[in-house]
């Protein structure tokens, strides 16, 4: 007589496997997610800031992206602002101040096409994001 089926035994040792499988694989995901939220952040301040080098040659009138480091949120003026994720540090690299840790950083555009603005670091443990913007031509690299 053959019996069909799986014995209780078979049954607690595969669900066993398959919740060591998805708790392993949950713990490893999860080291992305914050790295994830720092690089759409990276993206979204330099399309900001190409945004707002748009917006003053095509309005001809200047306009600031603001970082503000005391209350970690980021914005164009007038436009609304964003928060930066909560465990990210942030910090501006500019060239005549040096190292900015705190306070309100204006990158400014100029209807002509001039900028002042410095570096932005945005870094979360070990990922380090910059985004570099160009004084001359304008253009923002990130790195």
């Amino acid at each position: 007589m053959k019996k069909n089926g799986f014995t209780l035994l078979e049954i607690i040792i595969v669900l066993f496997l398959v919740t060591l499988i998805l708790g392993l694989s949950t713990v490893f995901f999860a080291g992305y997610l914050p790295s994830a939220k720092v690089n759409a952040t990276g993206r979204e301040i330099s399309g900001m800031i190409r945004h707002a080098r748009s917006l003053a040659r095509m309005n001809m009138e200047s306009r600031t992206v603001m970082i503000d480091l005391d209350n970690r949120t980021y914005g164009i003026e007038g436009l609304g602002t964003k928060s930066f994720p909560p465990d990210a540090l942030i910090r501006v690299i500019d060239p005549f101040s040096g190292e900015i840790i705190r306070g309100k950083y204006p990158i400014v555009f100029n209807p002509t096409g001039g900028m002042s603005g410095g570096t932005i670091i945005l870094s979360w443990g070990k990922k380090v994001i910059r985004i570099e913007t160009d004084p001359i031509t304008g253009a923002v690299l990130i790195r």
